[in-house]
């Protein structure tokens, strides 16, 4: 465990003897410098090559950990202890190739490069270390990437070994037999990429006899029999099995060994059993069972067996009878996690005995009532997570005695008063987390503190942003959208210079948009000001340096121009500035941005034409195009059209577009088929072109049939000429399709009968002839898709004077399932319509109210629910 920091070297003074410096240790005799132990000294920037380190040639310990030496390397003099027995360089952020000169370090008992991030170990490397330290007993390489180093030569390790640490190394493969590394203590290969076969671990289990600690995490250990754990070492002490993929009954008799303190077996949901009901080893101090399926019962034997215990995870978990009243018994708990498993009572009373708690978290229950005031007197509380319940009434004021609290979340819950003054002053809150409640009043005063996390999204606050929020230095997310926030926000946005995240929509700001915001922070990724009243003009210059990925000023009054400066930033994926008064021809500078995915500038005062580039690179990513509702003119891009590689792309992973380090999803507004909705959450997978609503002369392109994952097409209110394209028959995962409000003429082609996912058509209002086509989807398209061309006959309009009709053809396919009755194509047909809106939008705001297609498409009325991925 690291010292508390402090700087050793301050009182070094020259002339002196260094004997007697702090963090310096001397042979008695002959006065050399033996020992230098400098951990946790805030010494910062490279160690070069001829620092005067390196002249202590009788050195045998060295200690450096927990520095920072900025991104160095470890320069190969450290290769020069001849004498060397202890070397740490542990969490000092060391990057760059682990030097083959530590291996000349013969005599060395004990190595810990752990935590450093950027250090890779290549295979000859660690084979000359195996080869060469044959005299050590400890190895910690846990963070090092080894992902090119064979887990076989762990084999070959010195049989000296007491303890072996390779945590989050990236090493793949399976675990071979170390079993004859008898002497080890401690064994901690969590968080690779490993499995372990049975014979392996029963060998382990057999020769492993002093193994106290015993770290698997992540390991797939899903061929190993359960009931084998029963022959680890009768000196356990720490078990953890983490996601392991464990099967079975877990034998229960574990549990009551003497020697156990900490056992670990979170998100085995495979792995069942029962606790034993008595003669529990009361020396355990640490339990996770969250995520399995082992039968708790939470009573008074249970707790009786557990007395000092001081961490208890069962989040997820199969309770058979939970009487929480009685974990107020458990007075040495520092750590306390039962969320996600529908309680539904209130938080009871004997929760304040728990004193020494530092951590507590209730999250994903059905509790309700009144959070108790009694919280506020658990002075050690630094984690409170009370989330996704039904909680009402108000934030207590007990709060202000928290004085150690660093993380609140209350997000998704009833609450209803207004936020405690208190809770902004909190001198070590670091995350304020209440989005999604009923909250009112104003915000703040906020106290110079730690809050680097504000989320108050979704409730009823009103006034002016405080000034004092502005001051919070060490602020990264600031989420004050969708409540009733007024007047300008300040340029004093500007000194948030660490800010990620800044979204203030859906309130009635005004004013204009501080300049500053496009260049006052190089780390900022989230810039979402939509749905307000701002007015002026986008700021005119972005960083170049910038890590900008969503920019969206949608629903504003802002006008002008768009600046060019946009194009600086290379990370964008995401540009909504719909829904303004911009007054421009169309920024073909935009194509250059290589990150680009979805441009929306719908509703705004473009003009001129929209020449589409004749190079590959131009919107190779773009997924949503929508230009709809400006003055557009000329013929369409049908160069852009042949550069939308993602649009003709369906091997695409199903995700949402979302923040990277945080869980902010991205959100758009798009105008469907006249309901105009925001997507709080955008998939991948989801792809649109609207056009709508301009001056768009010519025929459709050819080139839009090569856009085979498109789900939404609107070209409707221009002035488009000549025939319906055929080539349109090859989008087959159109879902929506509106060529509505134009001058086309000539039939409608019976080989769009193959769209069988379209469950949106419409053509009205052109000059179209001929006969509908008959089958499918086509069957269920009523007289609005068709109104407005006087030479269109057949169903749902009249039937044809010649009694001419389009039939589509039966292929050998459907001819063949037809002799059963049954066949694949009506599962198709039936079940796939609307299926990338009923599971891509995740939930939608409405600003109309909703038709009954659109209930039907969103709501999944036309289709079983799709299964939930996993996370």
């Amino acid at each position: 465990m690291a010292s508390l920091p402090y700087l050793k070297t301050k009182y070094w003074k020259e002339g002196t003897d260094c004997c007697w410096w702090d963090g310096i240790t001397c042979d008695m005799e002959t006065g050399n410098v033996i020992g230098l132990h400098l951990s946790n000294s805030f010494l910062y920037g490279p160690i070069y090559s001829n620092n005067p380190l390196f002249s202590l040639s009788h050195l045998r310990k060295l200690d450096l950990s927990f520095n920072d030496f900025n991104h160095s390397r470890i320069v190969p003099q450290f290769g020069q202890f001849s004498k060397l027995t202890h070397l740490n360089l542990s969490y000092s952020r060391f990057v760059g190739q682990i030097p083959s000169e530590i291996t000349y370090l013969s005599g060395l008992l004990s190595l810990d490069l752990s935590s450093n991030d950027g250090l890779i170990s290549e295979t000859t490397i660690f084979t000359k270390l195996v080869q060469n330290l044959t005299q050590l007993r400890e190895l910690d390489l846990s963070d090092v990437n080894m992902s090119v180093v064979a887990p076989s030569s762990l084999m070959n390790l010195s049989s000296s070994l007491t303890s072996l640490k390779l945590y989050s190394c990236e090493m793949q493969g399976k675990i071979p037999d170390i079993s004859r590394l008898s002497k080890l203590v401690s064994l901690g290969l969590s968080w690779n990429y490993l499995t372990i076969e049975p014979m392996v671990f029963d060998k382990l289990d057999r020769n492993l006899t002093k193994i106290r600690d015993l770290a698997f995490g992540d390991v797939n250990m899903s061929m190993v029999e359960p009931s084998s754990l029963i022959n680890i070492s009768s000196y356990l002490s720490s078990l953890e099995l983490r996601y392991c993929e464990l099967k079975g009954k877990f034998p229960d008799n574990i549990i009551q060994r003497s020697n156990l303190q900490l056992l670990d077996l979170l998100g085995n949901e495979d792995l069942n059993g029962s606790l034993p009901r008595h003669n529990w080893n009361n020396s355990l101090r640490s339990l996770s069972l969250s995520l399995t399926q082992i039968t708790i019962y939470l009573d008074h034997d249970f707790i009786s067996n557990l007395k000092s215990l001081e961490t208890l995870k069962l989040s997820s978990c199969n309770f058979r009878v939970s009487n929480l009243k009685l974990l107020g018994k458990l007075t040495r708990l520092i750590r306390l996690d039962i969320s996600s498993n529908n309680f539904s009572f209130q938080i009871p009373s004997s929760l304040e005995s728990l004193m020494r708690l530092s951590y507590l978290d209730l999250s994903y229950n059905n509790l309700s009532g009144q959070i108790p005031s009694s919280l506020g007197s658990l002075k050690r509380l630094s984690w409170l997570d009370l989330s996704n319940n039904n909680f009402s009434g108000e934030i207590p004021s007990s709060f202000k005695n928290l004085k150690q609290l660093q993380i609140l979340q209350l997000q998704n819950n009833l609450l209803n008063a207004t936020i405690p003054p208190s809770v902004f002053t909190l001198p070590q809150l670091q995350s304020l987390i209440l989005n999604n409640n009923q909250l009112t009043g104003h915000l703040g005063p906020f106290q110079d503190n730690s809050l680097s996390y504000i989320d108050l999204s979704n409730n009823k606050l009103y006034g002016f942003i405080p000034s004092s929020i502005f001051k919070l230095a060490d602020l990264t997310v600031l989420i004050l959208s969708s409540n009733k926030l007024v007047g300008e926000v300040s340029s004093a946005v500007c000194n948030l210079n660490s800010l990620q995240i800044l979204d203030l929509s859906n309130n009635s700001l005004n004013g204009f948009i501080p300049q500053c915001l496009g260049n006052f922070s190089n780390d900022l990724s989230v810039l979402h000001l939509g749905m307000n009243n701002f007015q002026g003009t986008i700021p005119e210059t972005f960083s170049a340096r910038g890590s900008l990925r969503y920019l969206n000023f949608n629903g504003n009054q802002l006008q002008r121009r768009i600046p060019l400066s946009i194009s600086n930033c290379r990370n964008l994926e995401i540009l909504d500035l719909g829904n303004n008064n911009i007054d421009d021809s169309f920024p073909h500078f935009l194509e250059t941005l290589p990150e680009l995915q979805i441009l929306i500038l719908k509703s705004n005062k473009l003009h001129g034409f929209v020449k589409g580039s004749s190079t590959n690179y131009s919107f190779s990513k773009l997924r949503m195009f929508d230009l709809s509702d400006n003055m557009l003119s000329g013929p369409l891009p049908s160069g852009y059209f042949n550069n939308f590689k993602a649009m003709m792309n369906f091997d695409v992973k199903m995700e949402y577009m979302r923040a990277p380090n945080y869980s902010y999803d991205y959100s758009v507004s798009l105008t469907f088929k006249g309901v105009e909705i925001e997507l709080v959450r955008i998939q991948t997978l989801l792809t649109t072109i609207d056009l709508s609503g301009n001056k768009f002369t010519g025929e459709i392109p050819q080139s839009i049939g090569k856009l085979k994952a498109l789900k939404l097409l609107n070209f409707s209110h221009n002035q488009l000429t000549g025939n319906i394209q055929p080539s349109l028959r090859e989008l087959s995962n159109l879902e929506s399709l509106d060529l509505s409000s134009n001058f086309l003429v000539g039939r409608i082609p019976m080989q769009l009968t193959g769209l069988t996912f379209l469950q949106v058509f419409r053509v009205s209002d052109n000059r179209l002839e001929g006969p509908i086509p008959e089958g499918k989807q086509f069957n269920t398209f009523d007289k609005s898709s068709y109104e407005g061309n006087l030479g269109l006959c057949g169903f749902p309009l009249e039937k044809c004077n010649n009694g001419e009709r389009q039939k589509p053809e039966i292929s050998k396919e459907d001819d063949s399932n037809s002799k059963f009755g049954f066949g694949w194509q009506p599962v198709v047909t039936g079940y796939g319509c609307g299926g990338i809106f009923g599971i891509a939008m995740g939930y939608s705001l409405f600003k109309t109210r909703k038709p009954i297609w659109f209930v039907r498409i969103v709501e999944g009325q036309r289709r079983p629910n799709p299964k939930r991925f996993k996370n």
